[in-house]
């Protein structure tokens, strides 16, 4: 069964959409396109379809699709087991959508980019999008970002947030830690791209030449840089460098270890003898 919602209705699209994009991007990861937007205007309506038919519960406000369930929008499909839309009444006697909610087996997707989750809840007074449940999951094409705990998008502040053994990747990089936080712009093109993250807790930077730990850190997506604070280790083999900061290229492959600003210990290196050097 199917039901054509009337464009007054908020997309879906522009609903789970902007937010999971950046959720995406939280590592070296480049411009943040409009994970989606899809193309078109706020007036082009909303399909939802559900095998097990549609709602609509009056008492309490609620649109309710069940079974299958999807939402489609120009290039952009919304789909899981349940999707469930929140209304309330303005005072010119129309009504406007506050809450819209995803559950079981969510998956957002167009044709650049998918997202997937257990549970998705868009709140459209705060511009927030968060992600919960198993397969926290972002791909954008090699480009990838997964977290435990929540994914989340604030919508116009352009951040996003992995929470929960957070890690972003791409080909031959790979970023984790407690708790990844991207920081997006607007795009002289057009859409968004990613500007830092922020890297809070374990922090392990991995490339095919070595490993960097830290107690924190910062990725420059302009320059493509990853600075390490505190208790910095960096592995290559079995050689080991130890000190509080650390600048690690992830486009060179170039580190550089760097004693704390001020009176701390000297730089370490253990190197052992008839290892090559990388």
């Amino acid at each position: 069964m199917s039901l054509r919602m009337t464009p007054r209705l908020p997309p879906i699209r522009a609903v789970l959409a902007a937010a999971l994009l950046a959720m995406a991007a939280a590592l070296p990861l480049p411009a943040a396109a409009q994970l989606l937007q899809g193309q078109g205007d706020d007036r082009v309506p909303v399909t939802v379809e559900a095998d097990n038919g549609i709602e609509w519960v009056r008492d309490s406000k609620t649109y309710i699709a069940r079974g299958n369930a999807r939402a489609i929008r120009g290039d952009t499909t919304v789909s899981a087991d349940t999707l469930t839309a929140r209304y309330r009444e303005k005072p010119d006697g129309t009504t406007e959508i506050y809450v819209m909610e995803a559950d079981g087996n969510v998956v957002i997707a167009t044709p650049r980019e998918r997202a997937t989750g257990g549970r998705a809840v868009y709140n459209l007074d705060k511009a927030n999008i968060v992600l919960t449940g198993r397969n926290l999951r972002f791909t954008s094409g090699d480009d990838v970002i997964t977290a435990r705990d929540t994914l989340e998008y604030w919508q116009e502040r352009q951040v996003a947030v992995a929470r929960g053994d957070a890690k972003a990747s791409r080909v031959n990089q790979e970023i984790r830690a407690d708790i990844l936080t991207a920081y997006f712009k607007e795009a002289q093109k057009g859409g968004t791209e990613l500007t830092r993250v922020d890297a809070d807790g374990d922090v392990v930077i991995t490339t095919p030449q070595e490993v960097a730990r830290g107690r924190e850190g910062v990725y420059d997506a302009i320059k493509g840089t990853a600075t390490l604070d505190g208790d910095v280790r960096i592995t290559r083999g079995e050689n080991q460098l130890n000190g509080q900061r650390a600048v690690v290229n992830l486009n060179t492959g170039v580190s550089r270890l760097l004693p704390a600003a001020k009176g701390g210990e000297r730089v370490k290196g253990l190197f052992t003898p008839g290892t090559a050097q990388q």
